[in-house]
């Protein structure tokens, strides 16, 4: 007898659960970081939306003096 097109097809619990197993995989694969990169990383992401934030205060301060200029 021949395979008719419904027969493969996965049901909904066989894709969660083959989807769960990859994920699984995937997470014995991952090398984490240790403690020192991790403190390393944060610093520098910290360093940088400082430096982020100091650059979009000087242009606000700029755009509000021109806008103060141009108002009075």
């Amino acid at each position: 007898m021949a395979k008719t097109p419904m027969s493969n097809k996965k049901t909904t619990g066989q894709r969660i659960g083959g989807f769960l197993s990859e994920v699984r995989a995937e997470f014995r694969r991952i090398t984490w970081p240790g403690r020192q990169e991790l403190v390393e990383s944060t610093i520098v992401v910290i360093v940088f939306i400082v430096i982020l934030a100091a650059i979009v205060l000087v242009y606000d301060k700029v755009i509000q003096a021109v806008l103060q200029l141009i108002h009075t």
